[in-house]
């Protein structure tokens, strides 16, 4: 009977305790923080925005951008990112919420520090600039992105030739790393050749600093060749899949010659991807250094968008503490919006901030080279290389100051 009695009370002292417990878990459960309360108070949104309304240059600092392409990346994507009042709590309006991703895009910082700014929830912030990011991509990708058609590959050929004197060129092709922790239970896959963890944004540029396509996602580990081949971009490059026009005459003769995409050592040289003479190459051999000159001008492209995207938003100054899936969907809004704002208001942007002469050198260490393998090269390949390299030689295919360059040594692969 005594042992009956004491195994009572030591079920009564647990179920007590763990009373006691739950009470105290439920009192620390709060569904809004006493400090958030204040947000519409105190919140850097309600205090601050009003205020950068009225002096165009601290708006366009915070958030970079111009007020007036603010409201209307506002009006394309408020149908999306609105979200309805409950009787608990009111939403966070559509204005705070682009708000949010912008500055998280600008300055890289935690969602916990533009939590705390803002007034919000770290995983409230988290969620606003996940939900923003799938928005924009949804919205501005077929506007500022949309998969090229036969007639828009000629129009961008005509501006490689029209800017940098490369005809019937339609993109500079190239690879970044984005810095990132290392993934949960990824082991090496996303470990690069720098020794740090990263995914890889692989990307074809016009002539005017925009992103034609994009692939998002591959492992750090890979090469851009790789990468490549096994994007969809590539699939429909080597299937032939990619609408791209027949050969055209090289200007100023009867030649004709394929249209063709420009890239760095990584790329298999291919009849319509050329890539620069290896080094070995060219040594005493000032026509093929010529060619090398004139395809670095115009791959150029490709390494001076990183470099305003870099420039544009600090995110890529910065390691990245997001999961593979949502860095991925970060990534892809930024170019769109990278698109949208080259648009918009970039010849203020650059005026003020960038010097695109120097972007080679000068980008952050969060967005590096992708590793570079190179790969077989097709006889067609050979041929159309050789076939550039004869007319970038020539009275009517050479721009008159190739020769100093060349003589100066400021040559670059």
């Amino acid at each position: 009977m005594a042992e009956t009695t004491s195994c009572s009370s030591s079920s009564t002292d647990e179920e007590f305790l763990f009373i006691c417990l739950e009470n105290e878990r439920k009192k620390k459960k709060k569904w809004v923080h006493s400090v958030n309360k204040k947000r519409n108070d105190l919140g850097e949104f309600h205090h601050l925005f009003n205020d950068l309304i009225k002096d165009d240059g601290r708006f366009y600092e915070y958030f970079r951008m111009t007020y007036p392409t603010f409201c209307e990346l506002h009006s394309l994507l408020h149908d999306s990112i609105k979200k309805k009042d409950t009787r608990f709590r009111r939403a966070v309006g559509t204005e705070e919420r682009l708000a949010v991703t912008l500055r998280f895009f600008a300055t890289g910082d935690s969602f916990r520090t533009i939590a705390f700014s803002y007034r919000l929830g770290r995983r409230t912030v988290a969620n606003i600039v996940y939900d923003v990011c799938r928005a924009m991509w949804k919205i501005l990708q077929p506007i500022v992105m949309q998969e090229p058609t036969m007639s828009k590959w000629m129009e961008i050929a005509e501006e490689f030739e029209r800017k940098w004197q490369f005809p019937n060129c339609i993109g500079a092709l190239d690879g970044k790393h984005v810095i990132c922790d290392k993934p949960a239970g990824s082991g090496s896959m996303f470990f690069n050749y720098k020794k740090t963890f990263s995914l890889v944004l692989l990307a074809l540029v016009d002539a005017n600093y925009k992103f034609i396509v994009i692939d998002v996602g591959a492992y750090g580990r890979s090469s851009d060749s790789g990468i490549f081949r096994s994007s969809s971009l590539g699939k429909k490059f080597f299937s032939n899949n990619l609408d791209i026009p027949q050969e055209k005459n090289l200007p100023g003769t009867n030649v004709p010659a394929p249209f063709v995409i420009v890239g760095d050592a990584a790329f298999p040289l291919h009849k319509s991807l050329l890539r620069p003479y290896p080094e070995q190459a060219i040594r005493d051999n000032d026509e093929r250094r010529v060619f090398n000159y004139r395809l670095c001008r115009a791959r150029r492209v490709s390494e001076n968008a990183f470099g305003i995207l870099t420039k544009r938003f600090r995110i890529y100054q910065r390691k990245l503490q997001l999961s593979p899936r949502n860095m991925d969907i970060v990534v892809m809004a930024t170019c769109v919006l990278h698109n949208f704002l080259r648009i918009k208001v970039d010849s203020e942007f650059e005026n003020r901030n960038l010097n695109l002469g120097k972007q080679q050198s000068n980008l952050s260490e969060a967005l590096t080279n992708a590793r570079g393998t190179g790969g077989a090269c097709s006889t067609e390949g050979l041929q159309s290389r050789e076939k550039y390299k004869n007319y970038f030689n020539t009275v009517t295919g050479s721009v008159q100051w190739q020769q100093s360059i060349i003589r100066a040594g400021r040559l670059h692969n």
